[in-house]
């Protein structure tokens, strides 16, 4: 299943963040997983959030630009080698990974986002090799341990 990613663009100045973080705290939204890449001028604060249209609706009132993206959180076990095998299988059905970072969860398997050329032919040759890719509900909730 597709799940929404918020991606927000942040000036690299002091605070920025920090206001991202709080606003999404003044609106009870929690912050799930993320994952922060800056250039000189700016920072791409790419995140999955427990309620990501109200998220991007209070960051855009708040002046930031904020969009969401469709990604895939496939679920891996915690072993050496998986992840080769996931990128591997994507690789030979030529898809093309954008990019990738890992979900917060509770357990002994991993969830990876991935962001991935065609989102449906990726889930389609996953499936067919036996992995599994979280729900909206799983990714935007962390189940309490």
């Amino acid at each position: 299943m597709v799940i929404k990613q918020l991606s927000v663009f942040i000036e690299n100045r002091k605070g920025r963040l920090e206001r991202v973080t709080e606003k999404l705290k003044e609106k009870n939204i929690n912050i799930v997983s993320f994952s922060l890449a800056d250039t000189s001028e700016y920072g791409m604060l790419r995140m999955i959030v427990s309620s990501p249209e109200e998220g991007k609706k209070a960051l855009k009132e708040e002046g930031f630009t904020a969009m969401l993206t469709d990604v895939i959180a496939v679920k891996i076990p915690q072993k050496p080698g998986t992840l080769h095998e996931v990128v591997k299988i994507l690789f030979e059905a030529g898809l093309s990974v954008e990019y990738m970072y890992t979900l917060t969860t509770a357990g002994r398997n991993t969830s990876v986002i991935m962001k991935l050329s065609d989102l449906n032919e990726a889930m389609r040759v996953l499936d067919a090799n036996g992995y599994e890719v979280c729900t909206d509900q799983e990714a935007y909730d962390i189940p309490e341990a």
